[in-house]
């Protein structure tokens, strides 16, 4: 596996990640007929907007590709075999009203393809997500996760976020739930693994 920064070319493989995601973690959470009504084709025009408006170090993408390490290519009796994005994560400045954009930095979202869960990827995806946040120059970094996310809470508060008390209604239009932030202090944070 390998983390680079995402290209608009990664649009249409992260909208399908970000499907089935979904659409494995999030059954008894949020309604069903939500979740098998996601297409990825139907995502992937926000997640090009998203990729042509990266401002590194600022804000951006970062993808999880099944591929060699040195950034050579795989090989098969047919001739190259393609790389794969198993995963991603969007960083940008904080869009919360009560943080400021300046100093604090937002993961609007991360999420791994099935098959890869459980690896250490997403630690190391987060991670590297987290060092380019530090570069940016961001102080602190926030996150929102679903109340009823045990898996996904749990995933954070090993990495070291905590939640700071806040927490939001989200309405999708055909469901609503709720919402809770968590905070990690990007000063102390270094990456010693």
């Amino acid at each position: 596996m390998r983390i680079r920064r995402a290209i608009e070319d990664d649009a249409l493989a992260i909208a399908a990640v970000h499907v089935r995601s979904w659409q494995t973690a999030y059954p008894g959470l949020i309604p069903q007929e939500y979740l098998d009504a996601l297409r990825p084709e139907d995502r992937v025009a926000g997640w090009r907007q998203v990729l042509a408006s990266t401002n590194w170090p600022r804000s951006g993408v970062l993808v999880l590709v099944d591929a060699p390490e040195d950034g050579s290519e795989r090989r098969s009796e047919r001739g190259p075999v393609p790389e794969v994005v198993t995963g991603f994560c969007h960083t940008c400045p904080a869009r919360d009203e009560d943080l400021d954009p300046a100093t604090t930095a937002e993961v609007t979202t991360i999420y791994l393809a099935p098959e890869a869960w459980g690896s250490g990827n997403g630690v190391a995806l987060l991670r590297a997500s987290i060092a380019q946040m530090v570069d940016a120059g961001y102080e602190t970094a926030s996150l929102w996760a679903l109340s009823t996310n045990a898996r996904a809470r749990r995933f954070y508060e090993v990495g070291g976020w905590r939640t700071d008390g806040v927490t939001k209604i989200h309405d999708w239009g055909s469901f609503v739930c709720t919402d809770v932030r968590y905070v990690l202090d990007l000063s102390t944070w270094n990456d010693s693994g």
